[in-house]
């Protein structure tokens, strides 16, 4: 565990190298440090913790496995990127589920509402220029909004140091990738990819500290 800082400062460098490289839009400096950052992060994890998560860490290989496949500007890959981070919201979830603990209806109803209210938003948003990716986007949109549902009832119902990592990890996860699908099908701008990393990045700390916490708690 001494070495856990060390691994957390190499996450934090990884992740301003591949910004850079985004912004220079140079291909070589994004392929060797995106790969690295998912990496990273599970050492740090894997250093600040005696107990782990298998959950957790299969979330985190596939996410890095998704990173990889979209570093490729190919329709299979990006295809095959989000059947990864479907897998790892997936395990997401069911690890958030081991968590929770009795709630009442009306904590039920305060989680679900605000993701749901986001989830149909955009799907009205996007549901015109989606063609074949209609059910994909459906389906991947309808995990993540189920995760951040989840996350924000655990934090209702504990209101632990765990859980207020854990439903801020689930918001920035859901607003980088409502913005990645804003960008790449209704209204492309050049800074929604820097933004979408940035919330990418924090989402996955933010979730890994919530891992670390609850290990501890």
């Amino acid at each position: 565990m001494k070495n856990n800082k060390r691994f957390l400062g190499l996450f934090i460098l990884l992740s301003i190298i591949y910004i850079v490289g985004l912004l220079l839009d140079n291909d070589t400096i994004k392929f060797i440090s995106k790969p690295l950052i998912m990496l990273s992060l599970l050492l740090y994890y894997s250093k600040s913790v005696k107990k782990k998560s298998k959950l957790f860490i299969g979330a985190v290989l596939f996410s890095f496995l998704g990173d990889v496949l979209l570093l490729y500007n190919v329709e299979l890959f990006f295809m095959l990127g989000l059947v990864s981070f479907l897998i790892a919201h997936i395990l997401f979830i069911s690890m958030v589920i081991g968590m929770l603990k009795k709630s009442s209806v009306t904590q039920k109803i305060t989680a679900i509402v605000p993701f749901l209210g986001t989830y149909i938003g955009l799907l009205f948003l996007l549901k015109d220029s989606l063609g074949e990716m209609l059910i994909p986007v459906v389906i991947y949109g309808l995990v993540i909004s189920v995760f951040g549902m989840v996350s924000l009832l655990n934090h209702l119902v504990v209101k632990s140091k765990a859980s207020q990592y854990l439903i801020y990890g689930a918001i920035f996860f859901v607003v980088s990738d409502s913005l990645l699908a804003i960008n790449k099908f209704y209204e492309p701008q050049e800074y929604y990819p820097v933004i979408v990393i940035i919330t990418y990045i924090i989402a996955q700390y933010l979730i890994c500290n919530s891992v670390i916490e609850n290990s501890k708690e």
